[in-house]
């Protein structure tokens, strides 16, 4: 990410010692008259824009928000990512070892755009309260929680449009599109063409839904307004990572405690599991205890991720088949893998904060 990002910096550098050194001697310049027409363009299609609801009007609020942070981002990075191809030519793997740096960028950023996302007052820098005017506003936390997950999908959709539109280009502009076909014949003569056509749609799949996932699982801790909860879960995570990366590879350099650790994988996703199943039941007690949440609404909700869970363990299955692997451990990872707990909870974070 820093030679990555190197370019950024030397750009934005030069251009701000320039303005700097053309404003010192009153060399201002006005750009209102070259971006008049589309002022104008803007404008014009705001006036026309007419709300048949307060739902369309927050979802509206909520993307001029942070719709276009995360687009806006890839789309700056994906030409410093893409040029790298350019030097890659005669180098199968690190062809592939691009492409995989550029799928993984969109899960990547979203969690920076996430911080931004999931404060309740964005126009505080560090403002967790929530303002007069929103916790005041004639609607319902779900209602406004419901608007920024489908922004935040609305987002996702537009940050994958511009991958799938610049990666074609950059494989052909760099003729380096040969390893990847050839690395997609290798996938249909291992899996089969039925296997294998289902498996890049499931891991396209999976990298959108971890995109919109990592935009909207920290809801619930910027919308309850706890400055100490926000600022102890990142303090969490750093010390989760600056703990587990030693440990992954002291296990992994140890064959013993790795085969150990391998046989306890059932357990573990048993137990985590059933954490989250509790902490989801618990949730929905309180979203219908709360009358945040009708029960029908529940129900269509649970019935809706139970198919989704049941869809992605079919097709684990299916792909996977192997007796190596058992059946039931991909149904753990199935559950795993699915938003529920922390998406369910954002309302009730949010009510906790407009009423405390």
């Amino acid at each position: 990410m820093l030679a990555v990002l190197a370019p950024l910096l030397l750009l934005a550098y030069g251009a701000a010692w320039r303005g700097v050194a053309r404003a010192r001697r009153g060399d201002v310049p006005d750009w209102r008259h070259p971006f008049a027409l589309l002022k104008g363009l803007v404008q014009r299609r705001h006036r026309r824009a007419d709300f048949t609801s307060p739902a369309q009007a927050q979802a509206w609020l909520e993307w001029q928000r942070h719709g276009r942070s995360l687009p806006t981002l890839i789309a700056y990075l994906l030409p410093f990512e893409l040029a790298l191809l350019f030097a890659a030519r005669g180098a199968p793997a690190l062809v592939l070892g691009i492409l995989t740096i550029v799928c993984l960028t969109p899960p990547l950023m979203a969690v920076f755009v996430a911080a931004a996302v999931r404060k309740a007052n964005p126009a505080e820098r560090d403002g967790y309260g929530l303002t007069p005017f929103l916790a005041t506003k004639p609607m319902t936390s779900v209602a406004l929680v419901r608007a920024k997950l489908a922004m935040a999908l609305r987002s996702t959709l537009a940050t994958w449009v511009v991958i799938l539109l610049a990666v074609p280009i950059a494989l052909t502009l760099s003729g380096t599109a040969d390893p990847v076909i050839a690395f997609a014949r290798r996938v249909d003569a291992a899996f089969g063409t039925p296997r294998a056509v289902t498996l890049v749609l499931l891991v396209s799949a999976v990298l959108v839904a971890t995109t919109w996932k990592q935009l909207v699982q920290s809801l619930y801790l910027g919308l309850s307004g706890r400055a100490w909860l926000v600022k102890g879960s990142v303090f969490l995570a750093l010390a989760l990572v600056t703990i587990g990366a030693p440990l992954v590879v002291w296990v992994s350099e140890r064959i013993t405690v790795l085969i150990e650790v391998v046989d306890a994988l059932p357990r573990i996703f048993a137990v985590l599991a059933g954490l989250k199943l509790s902490a989801a039941a618990w949730t929905t007690a309180r979203l219908y205890d709360g009358a945040l949440v009708r029960g029908r609404t529940l129900v269509i909700g649970a019935a809706g991720w139970l198919v989704v869970v049941l869809t992605l363990h079919g097709l684990l299955v299916w792909i996977a088949d192997t007796p190596y692997i058992p059946n039931y451990l991909l149904l753990l990872c199935a559950i795993l893998v699915t938003p529920l707990v922390r998406v369910s909870a954002a309302p009730l974070a949010l009510e906790w904060n407009r009423h405390r």
